[in-house]
């Protein structure tokens, strides 16, 4: 079929042609945030999956609806290696110079607005003798007194207070939109629990809207003990078949194209329902197939196209950055299948001991890699990863006699059996 009219969108949150399955959390989403611009109770909310779950495609859909209903969003993605206030300052001042052009509100709204500009100019001198990567300038002046005490927990919370008056004074609200939430440090973290929490105190119209994998929950608990009753978790996992279906008919129906049954069926078995492979395999299954309707053999060479697709990009850019030791880890979880898997089963695998792996397996944790769902399991983070690394690297596991283990799991004191395990 003609691939111009390709209507299949395989990429890093783009936006696919039909978001199916998802209207239970854009609806919440859209609650929450009608709630808080009104001064109402409502909890922050926090998106978690896997790669390829349509976390950052959710994000910004539900980003979009709140710039449509007027309110000021703050959209961030945070890479690592980068601190939080330089993420923050720059990305804070958008939506104060967009409050700033408001009429509506009180009477004093402007002075209430210039304030909170003042207070970030304070946040960042404050910040910039702290973290060396905080470069954003502001020539709006600065409110003493407010911010600029270096103290990263303190001053976050006086910008966002002064942000939230400002907002409150202009009836709208300000929401931070945060992607790879998982990589902002705990600390970093911590200071930003704090300061939503205190604004949800005042009642001010301050929210996140956070994105993040599945080790997120984890890190949220250790920053903060509270901070499991300040958000809402949505897990956003794979499609169940029948919105699998959708997702990949609903475009071809608008073009006047249909799959055959048997094709949709071996496209859910490839993808296991993951929305960016369900968009990767229909542009394939698109552009292989002559005509409609789309037929089982379209699709098996389409799994072929879209596997060397993906192990030559989505997946080799992710092993690239790994260590030896890492990717040995990460063979011998796929030598055992998708997972989870116990710590242990791993470490057998490798015919090491689970105390000398435990430094590689929280090194991949830090890197995104895996997670623990349950204490002493880990998975992929990546689907079908575990068939990627049975492809492109043999298995040759180290004698355990090499380190003195035979892969069962050593006794570990409690302190260092926490090390080991965290999440």
């Amino acid at each position: 079929m003609n691939p111009r009219t390709n209507p299949y969108a395989p990429g890093a949150g783009t936006p696919p042609p039909e978001l199916a399955g998802r209207d239970g959390i854009v609806k919440d989403a859209a609650i929450a945030l009608y709630r808080i611009r009104a001064g109402r109770a409502a909890r922050s909310l926090m998106l978690m999956g896997l790669r390829g779950a349509g976390k950052t495609v959710l994000l910004n859909r539900i980003a979009l609806d709140a710039e449509a209903e007027g309110l000021e969003t703050c959209v961030i993605e945070a890479p690592e290696g980068r601190s939080l206030p330089s993420l923050l300052a720059p990305a804070l001042r958008v939506p104060l110079l967009r409050l700033e052009r408001r009429k509506a509100g009180i009477a004093k709204a402007g002075d209430v607005v210039a304030r909170a500009l003042r207070a970030l100019g304070s946040f960042v001198q404050g910040m910039r003798l702290k973290y060396d990567d905080v470069e954003f300038r502001i020539d709006l002046g600065f409110e003493q007194g407010v911010a600029d005490t270096g103290d990263l927990e303190l001053d976050l919370t006086a910008l966002l207070i002064a942000v939230g008056e400002a907002a409150r004074a202009r009836e709208t609200a300000v929401v931070l939109f945060i992607d790879e939430l998982q990589y902002v440090k705990e600390t970093e973290l911590g200071a930003l629990i704090t300061a939503l929490h205190r604004c949800a105190q005042r009642q001010l119209p301050v929210t996140l809207v956070g994105a993040g994998l599945p080790q997120l929950t984890g890190q949220l608990g250790e920053a903060k003990s509270y901070a499991e009753r300040m958000f809402e978790f949505a897990e956003v996992g794979s499609l169940d078949e029948r919105y699998a279906r959708q997702a990949l008919e609903a475009p071809a129906r608008e073009l006047g194209e249909r799959y055959e049954p048997a094709a949709l069926r071996a496209i859910y078995q490839q993808t296991l329902g993951y929305p960016y492979f369900l968009q990767m395999w229909g542009k394939h299954a698109w552009d292989v197939a002559e005509e409609s309707p789309i037929t089982a053999a379209d699709v098996t060479e389409a799994t072929r196209l879209a596997l060397a697709e993906l192990d030559a990009g989505f997946f080799r850019v992710r092993l690239d950055r790994l260590s030896p030791a890492e990717k040995l880890y990460l063979r011998g979880m796929a030598e055992l299948g998708p997972g989870p898997h116990r710590s242990g089963e791993v470490a057998a695998a490798l015919g090491k001991s689970v105390r000398s792996v435990a430094p590689t397996r929280a090194k991949l944790i830090t890197k995104g890699m895996v997670y623990s769902p349950a204490h002493g399991d880990t998975a992929f983070t990546v689907p079908l990863f575990d068939a990627y690394m049975r492809r492109v690297m043999p298995f040759e596991p180290v004698d355990g006699a090499a380190d003195g283990g035979e892969g069962r799991e050593e006794p570990l004191d409690p302190p260092a059996r926490e090390r080991a395990e965290k999440p």
